[in-house]
């Protein structure tokens, strides 16, 4: 498309969440390519203007660099249909469901996707039979939040009173997942395309935040090292993990392949982070597409409703 047929486009970045200072990151990116390739791109924060500024300024089309809360849940989507704007990504429904990690689990059991054990927590929960119904060590995590922010590896029964304030301070619906020990892969998609996958290898196997977005140790490997017979059904599971949740226009899933060759879906990201760590722009890369094609793609994918 000519980037000029887009109109006054919003990128929309920063945000209110926890992870706005990452969102702040990726917006950057995704403004700068934009306008680098002749599109009438402007950052547009939500924290700082009114979303109702962006039919008020005239944009024709947004382009969604948020992350976490307000802005990858469904909120600032919806907004954005009631007002008419086509916006990048998925909808309103299939956005909150793949941020709330408790409610993609339950569409992906039923839906016959593997996914970890799970255990909905409260401040009252008998940790003792949560970890012997899971196993040790376990993940303690807030539902309806990314970038491991509120997680916690428990190792004793013990510790999962603290793991839990923990968590709680970013969410109130709080999950404890069974610890599968694997490799750590994700998979991304762009419009009906699988992209290749990304093996991770972080410092001591701590995918955390700091290693996720801070450190150089982190590696990435793309190709991920698997013949296609086992990348490929992998990929061809990532779309239908995406269908099942109603996602469009791009995104990433999350997993981990065991040493006996299964996979595990963890969680599934409709706005994924546009770094200079970001494993969207690496694969879209292995695949021929360059950073600057893969923001005009991302773009061209955008609707309403």
């Amino acid at each position: 498309m000519d980037p000029k047929s887009f109109g006054k486009v919003a990128v929309l970045f920063g945000g209110r969440s926890a992870e706005r200072e990452i969102s702040l990151m990726s917006g950057g990116a995704v403004l700068q390519a934009l306008q680098h390739a002749g599109v009438d791109a402007h950052a547009f924060d939500p924290a700082q203007r009114e979303v109702l500024e962006i039919k008020r300024d005239g944009f024709q089309r947004v382009f969604i660099a948020l992350h976490g809360r307000y802005g990858e849940d469904g909120t600032v989507q919806g907004a954005l249909e009631l007002m008419g704007i086509p916006y990048t990504g998925s909808g309103v429904m299939s956005s909150a469901l793949s941020m709330d990690k408790v409610r993609t689990k339950m569409v992906w059991v039923a839906c016959g996707l593997p996914t970890p054990k799970w255990r909905e927590l409260r401040a009252d929960s008998d940790w003792k039979e949560v970890a012997y119904a899971l196993g040790l060590p376990l993940i303690v995590k807030p539902a309806r939040e990314g970038s491991t922010l509120g997680l916690t590896k428990v190792v004793r029964a013990e510790e999962m009173a603290d793991a839990y304030a923990l968590a709680a301070r970013y969410d109130a619906l709080v999950l404890a997942e069974e610890f599968v020990e694997g490799t750590e892969l994700t998979a991304a998609f762009l419009g009906d395309r699988a992209l290749p996958l990304v093996r991770i290898e972080a410092p001591e196997g701590k995918y955390d935040y700091q290693n996720k977005y801070f450190s150089d140790e982190t590696r990435y490997f793309c190709p991920c090292g698997l013949p296609p017979s086992e990348e490929e059904p992998i990929q061809q599971m990532v779309m239908r993990a995406a269908a099942a949740l109603g996602c469009s226009g791009w995104g990433r899933a999350d997993l981990i392949r065991r040493r006996d060759g299964t996979v595990s879906l963890l969680e599934m990201n409709t706005s994924p982070g546009m770094t200079g760590h970001s494993l969207v722009p690496m694969a879209a890369k292995a695949a021929g597409i360059e950073f600057e094609q893969l923001v005009l793609r991302i773009l061209e994918l955008a609707h309403v409703g």
